[in-house]
Order: C-alpha cells, then sequence, then structure tokens
C-alpha cells in the first residue's frame, strides 16, 4: 500500500507509549459509543486532529506516500 502511517516513529520521537496516547486522546471521559460520529469522514478527521493535537505534529508527519514496488 502506498500510503504509509508512522503513527509508531512519532510515538517513539515523542517518548509516548500507546497507552498514554489513548489516555491523552480520550479527553471527553464519555464511553465510546457516546463520542461515535454518525459519518465516517467526521470521525477520521476528528482522530487525525487528535492524533496531530496530542503528539504536537502536523498531518504530514503521522502519514506518507511511497511508491508500490513494480
Amino acid at each position: 500500500m502506498p500510503i504509509v502511517v508512522d503513527v509508531d516513529v512519532m510515538l517513539a520521537k515523542r517518548k509516548m507509549s500507546v497507552g498514554e496516547l489513548a489516555q491523552r486522546g480520550d479527553h471527553t471521559g464519555q464511553p465510546r459509543r457516546a463520542q461515535e460520529r454518525p459519518r465516517q469522514g467526521r470521525a477520521l478527521h476528528h482522530a487525525r486532529a487528535r492524533l496531530c493535537e496530542v503528539l504536537e505534529c502536523q498531518p504530514g508527519d503521522l502519514l506518507r506516500w511511497e511508491p508500490e514496488d513494480s
């Protein structure tokens, strides 16, 4: 797949665990069902924005494109 997700790289740079990311990312304290959005696109946008906020980075720090091997 040509889109590579580098969340693990950013976690390592921030010296943060996945558990800490999850804890910091859940800012409402509400059950997951209450946080779900009816549209997948909005939920995905919210998740990316929240990742960038918690990791203090830009979306391009989390995603990159690599050409597929021919």
